[in-house]
C-alpha cells in the first residue's frame, strides 16, 4: 500500500521545532494567536515534542483589541486541542503606552512570562518567520537606530529569566501556510495585518515586495542573513568590552568614570559601544547616535567643552577621566 510522503513545507517545520527543543527539557510554552505562523508552530511541536518527552501547553493572549476576539482566542485554543495540545486563554489590558503594537507586544510577553512561571516550564516558544525577521531589520534601517536593530531577534533569548525561542526564524511565512493546509489546519487571518496604518504592513505589503521585483527575489532572506552576521558582531564587540571594561572604569562619587585616554585609543566601534554600555548599565538610558559622539568628543576632541546633559545623567571631563552622574 502506497503512503502519501510528508509535506515538505510540514517537514520543514518540524524540522525546524526539532532542533529549537534539544535545548529544553519538561514543559514549554507556546504563544498561539491562531494565525498560521503560532498555528503551523503547535503543529510541529505537538508532533516533536512527545517524542522528547516535553509537555505543551499553549497560551493564547486575547488582547481585547478588536470585536470578537474573545471568540477568536477561544477558537485558536480548541483548534490546538484538537492536536492533542492543552491550550489555555489569557486575556490582558493593554495600556497603549508607546504605540498600540508596542503595548501589545510588552503585554502578551509579560502574559506568556507569567504562565511559563506559573508552569515551571522551561522555555516559551515563538512563531516568528524568516519574513518577519526581514520586516523587522528592514524598520531598524529605516529608522537609522543602529546595529542593535539590524539585529533583528534572536533565535534564543532571554525573557524575565526564562529561555525565548523563535524555531521558524529561518522560515519563511508562505512555508507555514502550506504547513497548514497540507494539515488540514485553517489559520486566522488577523485584520491588523492588513492595515497600512502600522509601519510593519506597509513593509509587508508594498516595501518587501517592491525591493523583490527590482532587486530579483531572495531579498528577505538576504536581510536575515545581515542580521545573523551583525548578531556575531555584536557578540564579539560585548567580548571585547567585557574585557575592557575592567582596565578602564572607575565607580565615582554618585556616577562613574571612564578613561579619557584609554577611550580616545579604542577604535571608534568599540568607543561608542563602551560608552552607550556604560550609561544603559548604571543609568538605565539609550543615548542616541549624536549623543554618543558627543560624548566620545571628551575623550577624542578635547577642547574644554562643557558637561554634556544626556538622558538620566550627565557626562563631562575631569582629571583625564570623563564622568558620569545622576541628573540633577
Amino acid at each position: 500500500m502506497h503512503r502519501p510522503g510528508l509535506d515538505p513545507s510540514v517537514a520543514e517545520v518540524r524540522l525546524a521545532v526539532r532542533r529549537a527543543l534539544q535545548a529544553v527539557e519538561g514543559t514549554v510554552i507556546v504563544g498561539l494567536s491562531g494565525g498560521a505562523d503560532s498555528l503551523a508552530l503547535t503543529a510541529g511541536l505537538a508532533f516533536e515534542a512527545p517524542k522528547l518527552g516535553l509537555t505543551i501547553h499553549a497560551v493564547v493572549v486575547d488582547h481585547g483589541l478588536q470585536d470578537g476576539s474573545a471568540g477568536i482566542a477561544d477558537a485558536a485554543a480548541a483548534a490546538v486541542r484538537r492536536l492533542g495540545v492543552e491550550a489555555s486563554v489569557v486575556r490582558v489590558e493593554v495600556d497603549g503606552e508607546g504605540g498600540p503594537e508596542a503595548a501589545a507586544r510588552e503585554a502578551r510577553y509579560r502574559a506568556l512570562a507569567g504562565t511559563a512561571r506559573d508552569a515551571g516550564a522551561s522555555a516559551i516558544l515563538t512563531g516568528h518567520t524568516l519574513d518577519d525577521q526581514a520586516e523587522t531589520v528592514l524598520l531598524g534601517l529605516a529608522r537609522g537606530s543602529g546595529a542593535t536593530s539590524l539585529q533583528g531577534m534572536a533565535p534564543a533569548s532571554d525573557l524575565d529569566g526564562i529561555l525565548l525561542l523563535r524555531p521558524l526564524l529561518g522560515v519563511r511565512r508562505a512555508t507555514t501556510r502550506a504547513a497548514c493546509a497540507a494539515e488540514g489546519l485553517e489559520p486566522w487571518d488577523d485584520p491588523h495585518n492588513e492595515d497600512a496604518r502600522f509601519a510593519r504592513v506597509r513593509v509587508r505589503r508594498t516595501v518587501l515586495p517592491v525591493l523583490e521585483e527590482e532587486l530579483g527575489p531572495g531579498v528577505a532572506e538576504a536581510l536575515a542573513r545581515t542580521a545573523e552576521q551583525l548578531r556575531e558582531d555584536a557578540e564579539a564587540f560585548a567580548e571585547m568590552i567585557d574585557e575592557t571594561i575592567e582596565d578602564i572604569v572607575e565607580h565615582a562619587e554618585a556616577g562613574i568614570s571612564v578613561s579619557a585616554a584609554a577611550l580616545a585609543a579604542n577604535p571608534a566601534a568599540l568607543r561608542n559601544r563602551i560608552i552607550r554600555y556604560v550609561v544603559a548599565s548604571e543609568f538605565g538610558a539609550s543615548l542616541t547616535r549624536v549623543q554618543t559622539v558627543e560624548v566620545a568628543r571628551l575623550a577624542t576632541d578635547w577642547a574644554g567643552q562643557g558637561p554634556i546633559d544626556l538622558p538620566g545623567c550627565r557626562a563631562r571631563r575631569e582629571a583625564g577621566r570623563i564622568v558620569f552622574t545622576a541628573s540633577p
